[in-house]
């Protein structure tokens, strides 16, 4: 079950990636009136669901596997880069991103005017998509795993 929920999780980041810069490019460039539903609206809908799927994944992994192996043992994980990144920095970092893509589609929800609430989805869905990015644990990196997980 791990090793299935792992790839979910892995090959889901792709539609949150491609969501959250869609989302961000779609809030820079849109002009539709207020009533009608705008493409940043959708992109950030897409986003928001992709980043819930996956945090309930990222969750339900951390809580079965990575929580019960640094129990008793946080301060040798804050001494390894690798098991420090997975334990604390990841799962910050995707929490921020999942918060701030919904705090900032409430936000835009109430704004007065179409360029606030423009201004609100670039900037919210844009430090989200940053945030994604940072977090993932790329080939190459300290903590890197392959862009692709098969079964």
């Amino acid at each position: 079950m791990h090793t299935t929920i792992l790839m979910l999780h892995s090959w889901l980041r792709w539609v949150a990636l491609v969501a959250g810069v869609a989302a961000t490019i779609a809030a820079l460039r849109d002009n539709t009136p207020p009533p009608a539903a705008s493409r940043a609206d959708r992109w950030g809908l897409i986003l928001m669901i992709s980043l819930d799927i996956q945090m309930l994944l990222g969750l339900v992994m951390y809580l079965t596997v990575t929580l019960p192996s640094i129990q008793g043992h946080m301060a040798e994980v804050m001494k390894n880069a690798d098991a420090r990144f997975f334990a604390v920095e990841h799962i910050t970092m995707m929490m921020g991103a999942v918060i701030i893509t919904h705090v900032g589609r409430v936000l835009a929800r109430k704004s007065a005017s179409a360029d606030a609430k423009r201004m609100k989805l670039f900037v919210c869905f844009g430090i989200a998509t940053a945030l994604m990015f940072l977090a993932i644990p790329w080939p190459g990196m300290r903590a890197g795993r392959p862009l692709f997980r098969l079964p």
